[in-house]
């Protein structure tokens, strides 16, 4: 069980980041995955407080190609932001279920205006196949979820950069990305110039997940209070979630994602959590929500003895 055992599930339904729909019930795939419920038999204190409202695409005209619903996209992390600040200063371990990726500026920005007030730094951990490090001038697509580590890292739209009282948000020497296969070149320049510890997948089949691991926890606990974990579920291979938007062949395996989660644990420094891109629409079954939870499970203390 964390240090913490009162946990606080906030759902973020946003589909404005990504071009392909349905990630939008992605908070309800993993309800229907029961991972309140689920939580509770670990023998956490479990409050959902429901969704932050999100406006529907078609109710909105695009008006900005290189940065896609970002009035919209501002306005409703501002609002996440908010409910994850509230959740840590009520003393609840805010666990935000997405949604696109572009939810997780919100997350980032309220967990570090409630730890900054401390006098105190978050390492993050963001396991993803994609670097999520563009911004509008590098973005191929002009979607927001290709974009929230930079913003967090300090990089991109000065309204989304706004959203935070501290820029950057993150220490890019803090910040460790897990298991990324498919990256734009703005992105490697990106990595390369911030100073990022990047695990490609190469690394993880040369080093081993557990030594992967290992550095990555070192490298995100260091002079912070804690890790904020980024769990992007296309960081596994497709044949274990079929139900995301952008898939990428050669991901993480299920063991794999597992030994993870159960290090991130066993470190004893998990203070958040968001978990994204879950489409049921492309799913089989809920399928890919319920290795989701699993997976969510094994980060909060579910072992196999």
């Amino acid at each position: 069980m964390l240090k913490n055992s009162k946990v606080r599930i906030i759902g973020m339904p946003s589909d404005l980041g990504a071009s392909r729909r349905g990630v939008d019930m992605g908070a309800s795939a993993l309800r229907i995955a029961q991972v309140g419920p689920r939580l509770v038999k670990l023998g956490y204190d479990v409050e959902d407080i429901g969704n932050i409202p999100v406006a529907v695409r078609e109710s909105i005209k695009l008006s900005d190609q290189k940065i896609k619903y970002l009035p919209e996209i501002y306005e409703s992390t501002k609002q996440l932001k908010q409910a994850v600040y509230d959740s840590l200063q009520q003393g609840r371990v805010p666990l935000i279920l997405g949604g696109d990726h572009s939810m997780s500026i919100g997350s980032i920005a309220g967990i570090t205006k409630f730890y900054s007030e401390h006098n105190q730094r978050i390492g993050v951990i963001w396991l993803d196949a994609h670097a999520d490090i563009n911004t509008p001038d590098t973005s191929v697509s002009g979607n927001i979820h290709g974009m929230p580590l930079a913003h967090a890292l300090g990089i991109g739209n000065k309204e989304l950069l706004s959203l935070s009282d501290k820029n950057p948000m993150i220490d890019p020497a803090r910040s460790v990305l897990i298991g990324i296969r498919d990256l734009d070149s703005g992105e490697k320049n990106a990595i390369r110039e911030l100073g990022v510890r990047a695990f490609t997948m190469r690394d993880i089949d040369e080093l081993g997940m557990r030594t992967v691991m290992q550095e990555a926890i070192r490298i995100a606990a260091t002079g912070t209070e804690g890790i904020h974990v980024s769990f992007d579920v296309d960081s596994m291979d497709p044949s274990v979630a079929a139900g995301v938007g952008t898939p990428v062949r050669g991901g993480l395996t299920y063991r794999e994602g597992h030994l993870a989660m159960e290090m991130l644990h066993d470190s004893n420094k998990i203070i958040s959590m968001d978990v994204a891109e879950v489409n049921p629409v492309l799913d089989v079954s809920n399928q890919t929500a319920d290795m989701a939870v699993e997976m969510i499970l094994s980060a909060f203390g579910k072992g196999i003895l």
